[in-house]
């Protein structure tokens, strides 16, 4: 399966859940706590091979997740496979076992909204808020447009780099992206 999508940054929270009603949005899931690991092997031989590997809990439910061949133009896009897990403690335990560490934990709180043919989320990280439209290209473009965002404010990063790069900016070691390690 091919994931396209891009980000944006949000200012207002209650003008996007307003913008999303206004385009024809309907919420599918409430603002839900998701807490993610990304996982790789000795040298980073995934983040080498432009891969990922995450484990991530969103609600009470466990999906493992793959992702690679990340092209990056107008919008990002890769290849995405996604398996449910049904105990999650254990994965860690397989995958820590074949040789893969955590090399990266983020958590945020995910709203999802749909409107049939896409996906908007909602995103409220420790770094900001974002959304990300996720669907065709011409989907996308034509969402922005609707919820007001140009394609100059188009984000085609992934969090673990906006991490890095806030990290850089306000000089704070956290490292994690975690409220926790970030609200010290």
């Amino acid at each position: 399966m091919k994931e396209i999508e891009v980000k944006f940054r949000v200012r207002n929270m209650r003008d996007i859940s307003r913008r999303l009603r206004a385009a024809g949005f309907r919420l599918q899931t409430p603002r839900t706590h998701e807490v993610n690991t990304l996982y790789d092997l000795p040298g980073q031989k995934l983040r080498k091979r432009k891969q990922l590997l995450r484990l991530r809990l969103y609600g009470k439910d466990w999906t493992l997740t793959h992702k690679s061949g990340g092209k990056v133009g107008r919008h990002s896009s890769r290849i995405e496979l996604e398996t449910a897990v049904s105990e999650g403690r254990k994965m860690d335990a397989i995958l820590r076992a074949l040789g893969y560490a955590p090399s990266f934990h983020y958590e945020k709180f995910r709203a999802e909204w749909s409107d049939g043919k896409g996906q908007v989320v909602v995103d409220e990280t420790p770094i900001g808020h974002f959304c990300e439209i996720e669907g065709s290209p011409r989907w996308i473009d034509d969402t922005a447009k609707k919820l007001g965002v140009s394609r100059d404010q188009y984000i085609r990063k992934n969090y673990a780099t906006l991490f890095a790069e806030w990290r850089s900016r306000t000089k704070i070691a956290a490292a994690a992206m975690t409220f926790k390690s970030v609200n010290r």
